[in-house]
């Protein structure tokens, strides 16, 4: 299985490969392959800093000679005006890094800024917050890396790294007790020693998940926060509980409040706003 950063540095590869294909000739036409200088990257919006340690990598695997001076470090509260850091070196190099290093700081910036508005919407609580796997293909490394820079937690990175029974995973196996006896079989058999959640769509699941155990966690799906109060009182603090589906930023207190240990939010990663910032001259 390939390591966090043997994917990073693939995405980085692929996308200098789709961006510059056989060469930047905008940049090549008319800026000579000697010419020195240096960009700092610049702030115009508020929000959350991230991408800075990648931004990092995409300098350096492009151009190894490239010096970045770092003033802001990921995780900071931003402004206008601020300058999270400067590049010095050749010219050609600045402009054609530019536009992959403020994909990616704007994305994981945007991710990490959200993230930490849900996070204080659930201030003096105990409910932490969580990503899915709804990210964008490819990405998931950077944008799963930005939900923990804006201070929320990562749910399964994967397939591999957690089980999750869900409802068709349910179905297909003919209910809730296969189900869970099948996923011990497995990891018996494997000698994988991994997490087990399940998914339930109602409370006769989520009863039908207590009697037969053997969980960690329970995804309580599209329950009300009045049904997750239930939920709770069920549970009974036997196991974790997970909130999930349809959870606003309006309404994800109302389920913290319920007293559920984590909401599952798929919109910090398939919905966010690029934090506004720009590449300049200096």
């Amino acid at each position: 299985m390939k390591t966090k950063e043997q994917l990073i540095d693939e995405l980085i590869d692929l996308a200098f490969a789709e961006d510059i294909g056989d060469g930047d000739h905008t940049t090549l036409c008319c800026i000579p392959d000697t010419a020195m200088g240096k960009s700092k990257l610049l702030i115009k919006e508020p929000g959350i800093l991230a991408g800075v340690e990648i931004a990092r990598k995409i300098f350096h695997r492009f151009d190894p000679d490239l010096k970045m001076t770092v003033y802001i470090e990921d995780g900071t509260a931003v402004k206008p005006g601020d300058v999270a850091f400067v590049v010095e070196g050749r010219v050609q190099s600045l402009l054609q890094t530019e536009r992959l290093m403020l994909n990616v700081m704007q994305r994981m910036s945007g991710i990490a800024t959200m993230t930490h508005r849900y996070v204080k919407k659930l201030e003096g609580l105990h409910t932490r917050i969580l990503d899915t796997r709804k990210t964008t293909p490819g990405m998931r490394m950077l944008e799963k890396e930005a939900v923990k820079i804006g201070g929320g937690v990562n749910h399964r990175i994967g397939l591999f790294d957690m089980i999750l029974l869900k409802d068709n995973h349910v179905d297909f196996a003919g209910g809730i007790e296969n189900a869970i006896s099948r996923c011990h079989d497995y990891l018996k058999a494997k000698g994988k020693d991994l997490k087990i959640e399940i998914e339930v769509r109602n409370l006769d699941e989520l009863k039908e998940v207590m009697r037969v155990g053997g969980v960690d966690r329970i995804m309580l799906d599209n329950f009300s926060p009045e049904l997750t109060k239930e939920a709770v009182k069920i549970v009974g603090g036997k196991y974790e509980i997970e909130s999930s589906g349809g959870i606003t930023f309006d309404t994800i207190r109302d389920y913290a409040e319920s007293g559920v240990d984590f909401v599952s939010v798929g919109a910090l990663t398939h919905s966010v706003k690029g934090l506004d910032m720009s590449f300049k001259a200096c």
